[in-house]
């Protein structure tokens, strides 16, 4: 492998540096083993000098000198001096060199080794002998007397032995050393070859220059432009592609890129200022060139920057191209996901606008037939046009403001492309004329404003134009034949949005025209009860919720509250044919659970017929709930059919749910259904409402009966309409998600001095004893103009009860917003009106019932049947203002149609 190669570059260097370290360590440690030789040599020799001539002018040499024994003086003197003086000898002798002292005290008398001549001659001699002590480097000085002339001769030197040994002493400190700058100098080395060898990469020479010469012909044959700029903003390399592409001159290299002529500013700046760039775009020389620009001061790296050019110009046409075509995939597919999200007309038109602006347009104006917003057929013209959406990047242009009505002229691109259903394209808005005629004032401010080309797409679905959508520019370059595809293709998403929401609004409309016919409009006069209702449509428009109050004979009235399931036509039309069925089963005078099993044949029949019709048709599901209240007895019967059990508020504000048996809901068939009877205080208030109100896919129903409890508890004077916003404000603080119905009925006592009765014996007689007690009756009340009339009715009605009935017979009147008489027995024959023919001698008797009285009829009771007829009173305004027990004769109560107004 390259990396381990022997003959790396950074292994010779390694090699060569470590063999010169160590010759030069040898040859230091050679030098200084000589050095430290002649040094010592020299200082044996200055030593033995200062030792000889320190004793030769030593005082009382010459004495001993001249004395009868001078080695008998001298050589005690010699030994101590040698000693002290660290020398291997001093010897004295004279002038024929005939020695006084020795060390080795044989050697006394007998002749000094060495040359003594040029001591003689008054000189200071040195040399090296082998001398008795071996082999010796001395120094011979002369002893001059007080005339100066010489009379002896004075030698001091150490043994050779002795100065190599000196040598020997100081070479381990000097191979010491030299070992210590050998492992430094090659630890030195070592750094220095692994540097070179990381940044060689151990290649070796051979590979070396093959790199280089790779490198050399990438770096000026690659098609990018390659710089390095030094951290001092002076160009350090240029590549031939980027001395084409900046258009350098050849000297350019070595001068700061401040002083390079012909490059882009924002280029020079970039350059000498060593910040990071990525894909920056740059100018230069007419082409658009990507920039990249990274620092090139790493661990161990010089300073500086390294840039990299591109030529994008071409590519840059073809990814702009690209990016557009993009850009209206990316638009379309938004559109798909984003507009008709909603049944609704100017929600449609919003969300185009939405989108439009500002990715395809600076403005946009959506325009629809007035009658388009209605569900009806568009005109064929571009008159009765609505503005539903305004949209632009400013909000203060000068288009025609949202919900304005337009009538546009024949010559406006709006109006052309109308009535052809094509789209129109004004590329210069400045210049056209037709449009102008409009509005020549707006129009001007249009221009003024920079508005300076338009699209003008109609709204086109099923072959049918709808409206216009007009799609302005200010800002961008004008709208061109592409882009008019492109607008074509995003109103024709919005246009089939908009025909649905148009159809769905058609429909809608139809349906809660329905719906609100078949729900009450006005309760009915009467004065048992005290109503307040509500009726709140759920969010996917009309259902099947309902509810009624029907006033009955004998001033009973009838509530009924009932919730077909699902929503739609089909649930409206259920809801409206059982309300009118209760309606009719009402006048029957039935009592709950018997109206009940009536509906639930109802019911059944219908789910046959419709599964006869059709396979798929849906099950009808519905439940109800029917009440009576007396307001003599203050007795209320009810029964429902798998309702809700209704809520009572009590006179001292408690709220309690009576216990009334559950049937099954209607049209099951098979089961009974079971009343209950409750006596009700003057001033409760009965709550009836459907699920809607209480049950919610977050809570319990126990949760949502409580909350009913609690917004109704506390409250017993409360007027019923003010509950009704009460308990919608505590259970709905927002728009329902199924539909709601609410009614509350505030209960009324009739006063005992309104009602007479009387029992009857069952005696022909006694016909003419009643006419005189009613008459007294109707005197007391101030009715005495009735007399007549009633007397008539009550003689035919008590004859017939005692000719065809059966005991007990009761009469009752009952004076309240009419006069009701009312005649029971134990019968349960009912009597017929029929025309009696001229031979007849009876039958003429409830024909003349039903002309003197407003309304009779029959209804049955577990005891027989009673037989009532009702005459109007005279003033019925005093009489409701004298007893003060008015009832509600404009139905008061809310309601509410689907859209909740």
């Amino acid at each position: 492998m390259v990396g381990k190669s022997p003959r790396s570059v950074a292994g010779q260097v390694f090699v060569l540096q470590a063999a010169l370290v160590v010759a030069l360590v040898v040859c230091a440690v050679i030098a200084l083993v000589l050095q430290s030789e002649r040094d010592t040599t020299t200082e044996a020799k200055r030593r033995s000098i200062a030792v000889a001539e320190t004793f030769a002018h030593s005082p009382g040499v010459e004495q001993a000198l001249h004395s009868p024994d001078p080695s008998k003086v001298l050589q005690p003197l010699t030994e101590a001096g040698r000693k002290s003086a660290g020398v291997d000898f001093i010897v004295v002798m004279d002038t024929k060199g005939i020695r006084y002292t020795h060390p080795i005290p044989s050697k006394i008398g007998k002749r000094f080794v060495g040359r003594i001549e040029p001591s003689l001659a008054g000189k200071v001699y040195t040399e090296s002998v082998h001398g008795p002590l071996g082999h010796e480097v001395q120094a011979t000085v002369p002893i001059d007397d007080s005339h100066g002339k010489v009379i002896a001769l004075v030698s001091a030197g150490l043994k050779v032995k002795n100065v190599t040994s000196e040598v020997n002493r100081q070479l381990p400190i000097i191979l010491t050393a030299g070992a210590t700058a050998l492992v430094l100098s090659t630890g030195g080395t070592a750094l220095v070859g692994r540097r070179l060898r990381r940044q060689t990469h151990s290649l070796a020479p051979d590979e070396m220059t093959r790199m280089y010469e790779h490198h050399d012909t990438v770096l000026h044959s690659v098609r990018e432009g390659v710089l390095i700029v030094g951290d001092d903003g002076f160009l350090l390399l240029a590549n031939d592609e980027a001395r084409r592409l900046l258009e350098l001159p050849p000297e350019a290299e070595g001068r700061h890129v401040r002083e390079l002529s012909g490059l882009d500013t924002e280029m020079v700046e970039l350059l000498a200022s060593g910040s990071e760039a990525t894909d920056a775009v740059h100018f230069a020389g007419g082409r658009l060139l990507v920039v990249n620009q990274r620092p090139t001061d790493g661990p161990g790296g010089p300073g500086g920057t390294v840039v990299t050019l591109r030529d994008s110009t071409e590519l840059q046409a073809v990814s702009g191209r690209a990016e557009a075509a993009r850009e209206r995939l990316e638009l379309l597919y938004d559109a798909g996901l984003g507009i008709g999200t909603t049944l609704d007309v100017v929600r449609t038109a919003d969300e185009l606008a939405q989108l439009a602006v500002p990715r395809f347009a600076d403005f946009i104006t959506v325009d629809v037939g007035d009658g388009v917003l209605h569900g009806e057929e568009p005109a064929p013209t571009a008159t009765d046009m609505r503005r539903v959406a305004v949209r632009g990047i400013r909000d203060d242009h000068p288009l025609y403001e949202k919900g304005r009505l337009i009538d546009f002229l024949p010559s406006t691109p709006q109006a052309r492309g109308y009535g052809a259903g094509r789209s129109e394209l004004v590329t210069d808005l400045s210049t056209a004329t037709g449009w102008q005629a409009q509005d020549p004032e707006r129009a001007q401010q249009i221009i003024e404003f920079g508005i300076h080309s338009l699209i003008a797409a109609p709204i086109k679905a099923r072959g049918v134009v709808l409206g216009m959508a007009n799609f302005w520019r200010s800002k961008r370059d004008p709208f061109d034949e592409e882009e008019l595809s492109l607008a074509e293709e995003l109103v024709a998403r919005a246009a089939v949005s908009i025909d649905n929401a148009r159809r769905y609004a058609r429909e809608h409309a139809l349906a809660v025209t329905l719906q609100r016919s078949l729900l009450p409009r006005a309760l009915p006069e009467q004065s048992a009860l005290e109503v307040g209702y509500r009726y709140l449509p759920a969010q996917s428009g009309v259902s099947g919720d309902w509810f009624d109050v029907i006033p009955l004979p004998g001033s009973r009235v009838a509530l009924a509250v009932g919730d077909v399931v699902g929503h739609g036509l089909h649930a409206a039309a259920t809801m409206g044919r059982l309300r009118t069925a209760v309606h009719n089963f009402s006048t029957l005078d039935l009592p709950p659970d018997e109206l009940l099993s009536h509906l639930d044949d109802l019911v059944g029949r219908i789910d046959q017929d419709e599964a006869c019709a059709e396979a798929t048709a849906e099950i009808v599901g519905a439940t109800c709930l029917y009440a009576i209240y007396d307001p003599v007895s203050r007795r209320c019967v009810m029964a429902r059919a798998g309702h809700l059990a209704p809520a009572l508020v009590h006179p001292d504000g408690n709220v309690t749910f009576p216990d009334l048996p559950a049937g099954p809901p209607l049209g099951l068939g098979g089961m009974p259904f079971q009343t209950a009877e409750l006596e009700l205080a003057e001033g409760t208030q009965l709550v009836l409402y459907t699920d809607g109100l209480i049950e919610d896919r977050t809570r319990d129903l126990d949760v949502g009966m409580e909350l009913l409890r609690q917004a109704l508890a506390g409250h017993p004077d409360r007027a019923p309409e003010e509950s009704c916003q009460a308990v919608l404000d505590e259970l709905l603080p927002e728009r329902a998600k199924d539909d709601v119905a609410l009614l509350i009925a505030r209960t009324h006592a009739l006063p005992p001095e309104n009602v007479a009765d009387w029992d009857v014996p069952c005696d022909p007689a006694a016909v003419s004893g009643m006419r005189g007690a009613v008459s007294e009756k109707l005197e007391e009340w101030g009715l005495a103009e009735l007399g007549f009339g009633m007397e008539l009715v009550l003689s035919e009605l008590i004859t017939n009860a005692i000719r065809y009935g059966s005991d007990p017979i009761h009469v009752r009147l009952i004076r309240d917003r009419t006069l009701v008489c009312e005649v029971a027995d134990g019968s349960s024959t009912s009597p017929h009106l029929r025309y009696a023919a001229t031979t007849d001698e009876g039958g003429r008797g409830l024909f003349l019932v039903s002309q003197m009285t407003e309304r009779w009829g029959t209804r049955y009771t577990p005891q027989g049947k009673v037989i009532w007829a009702e005459v109007a009173l005279p003033d019925i305004t005093g009489f409701l203002t004298d007893s003060g027990n008015s009832g509600d004769s404009e139905g008061s109560g809310d309601l509410r149609g689907p859209e909740g107004t």
